[in-house]
């Protein structure tokens, strides 16, 4: 028995960046559901300007009220980019999650203003067959349950690229000279990473063309004099850089643009989707890098081996957790309590050098830290260690070694 059509949504708050899609979409909504339609569009720092988000809305009908464009760049950093970075993590050893950590607080803002205007849903422009429909729609459901979602992409019988184009010239939808061929990749940016998938990025076997990066220098152009930076960390955040403080937005920028023009953070990797498929991506995070190395140096003197090593063996599930979709789920927060401790005396300096490519650790100090020259001096250690001790150590440390070896003698293993 086929499940009962559900009524067609009154208000619908949409995702919208200005795009051709998102365009189409919001067209779609309108005449589709024949509901009104609510935008809102997020400055992540994708370094596009966001004027034109509004005048195609408007010009699509949408009252002036009704449209959202929200400076979300702080926050973002703040209160998702800083925590993440707390814990270390990477997905698959080696993504930094920069689309993954965006979409939770995109769909916090999508609950808010739904709840602001009344609305009984809201519309996000991810496809299918991608990750960021499971990441919006986990964290909609976390947020407020009772609110519908709509992903158009699975709904619509659009099966063509020139289907779009002709529903969007139907509907006087303005549509870009080079949005009338195939793009030769996508792009996803804010102010931690660009992510460019798709078309001519699809074989793995070939190497990505020089044209794919967006914002990071190649690193053979990538000047040949090294460049010094030091970073200021307070409780497992960074805080300033050379010196100078600056807000958690204004902090990432500057790591981006130090990083940048010395070939830092391009990652070329294929990854294995939450949805079951392998994907390509060439993900360039300069800023995100550099603080990854600066925040791994710093905890290197002031946090403790327990700890630490308990704190590396939690990052994994974290990270997946993250690019899965469950910011919201109990089960991050109550990582990130634990890595949030971990933190409290995470504060200090440290100096990086960035040549060709690498950001690499080359000192750090701090008040907070357990390193003590005088235990590992190799010259007079004035008695602060008695190398004497080490033997009854590493005595109780063989017991259960030699009794298994004993063991194995005795059966003829």
């Amino acid at each position: 028995m086929p499940a009962p059509q559900k009524p067609a949504p009154k208000k619908v708050v949409l995702a919208y960046s200005g795009g051709l899609d998102t365009s189409i979409i919001l067209k779609w909504l309108q005449t589709e559901y024949g509901c009104e339609v609510i935008t809102f569009t997020a400055d992540l720092g994708q370094g596009e300007e966001l004027a034109p988000a509004r005048e195609k809305a408007l010009m699509l009908g949408i009252r002036p009220e009704n449209i959202h464009i929200v400076d979300i760049r702080e926050e973002f950093v703040r209160d998702f980019v800083f925590p993440m970075f707390r814990a270390n993590a990477l997905y698959e050893g080696l993504y930094l999650l920069g689309t993954s950590i965006a979409r939770p607080l995109i769909a916090q803002h999508l609950v808010r203003i739904a709840r602001e205007h009344g609305a009984d849903a809201v519309a996000h422009g991810a496809t299918g067959k991608g990750n960021d429909q499971v990441r919006f729609e986990l964290s909609v459901a976390a947020l407020d349950p009772g609110l519908r979602v709509i992903a158009p992409w699975r709904e619509w019988s659009f099966t063509s690229r020139t289907k779009l184009l002709e529903f969007a010239e139907a509907h006087q939808i303005p549509i870009a000279k080079d949005k009338r061929g195939e793009a030769p990749f996508s792009v996803d940016a804010n102010l931690l990473h660009t992510s460019s998938e798709g078309r001519v990025l699809e074989n793995p076997a070939e190497e990505f063309p020089e044209y794919v990066l967006q914002r990071v220098v190649p690193v053979e152009k990538a000047p040949d004099t090294p460049e010094m930076v030091e970073i200021t960390f307070e409780r497992g955040d960074a805080v300033a850089v050379n010196g100078e403080r600056l807000s958690p937005a204004a902090l990432l920028a500057r790591l981006n643009e130090l990083g940048a023009r010395h070939g830092v953070g391009v990652l070329d990797l294929v990854e294995n989707r939450f949805v079951g498929m392998k994907s390509r991506g060439v993900y360039e995070t300069p800023g995100g890098t550099i603080l990854l190395e600066a925040h791994r140096g710093i905890e290197q003197i002031t946090l403790d081996a327990g700890a630490g090593h308990l704190k590396d063996s939690l990052m994994p599930r974290y990270a997946e957790l993250i690019y899965n979709g469950f910011w919201f789920s109990p089960e991050r927060e109550m990582l990130q309590a634990a890595i949030d401790r971990s933190q409290e005396h995470v504060t200090g300096t440290v100096r990086l050098k960035l040549y060709k490519g690498a950001a690499r650790t080359v000192a750090r100090w701090s008040e907070h830290s357990l390193y003590s020259e005088k235990h590992v001096t190799f010259e007079e250690d004035a008695g602060a260690y008695d190398q004497k001790d080490a033997e009854g150590f590493i005595r109780l440390n063989a017991l259960r070694l030699r009794l298994i070896a004993a063991r194995n003698a005795r059966v003829g293993r």
